[in-house]
């Protein structure tokens, strides 16, 4: 498990450093990446291109870990997220679902978003 969540950190401080240097030391080579607002990015070329091409445009200012839960193959991490893309800030709570290999590189991530600003109709 703990190899797990240092895998999760180490890639969301890759954007935090704007430094992808590395990664294709923690994704295989057939990374299946679905973004929670549509695009899918397949195999670690284009997983390669994205980090570079969204860094160009835009700086991650929090990518903050709540919980990690994990299942077998699966680790599932809750987490908070802030950028400035384009010129504009915004945050996002999310989940991702993150498949594993054996040899410890990520397979698949599948990320889902919740709006951070919550309204309490009824307080």
């Amino acid at each position: 498990m703990l190899k797990k969540e240092k895998c999760i950190e180490r890639y969301f401080n890759m954007w935090l450093s704007k430094d992808g240097s590395s990664l294709n030391e923690i994704f295989d080579k057939n990374i299946i990446y679905s973004e929670c607002y549509g695009p899918e990015y397949r195999g670690i070329e284009q997983i390669v291109k994205w980090f570079d091409d969204w860094n160009k445009r835009g700086t991650v200012i929090k990518w903050d870990i709540k919980q990690f839960i994990h299942q077998a193959n699966q680790t599932v991490v809750e987490w908070y997220f802030e950028c400035k893309f384009d010129g504009e800030v915004s945050g996002v709570d999310g989940v991702s679902i993150i498949g594993f290999n054996a040899d410890g590189k990520i397979t698949d991530i599948k990320e889902f978003q919740s709006q951070a600003d919550h309204e309490f109709p009824y307080s």
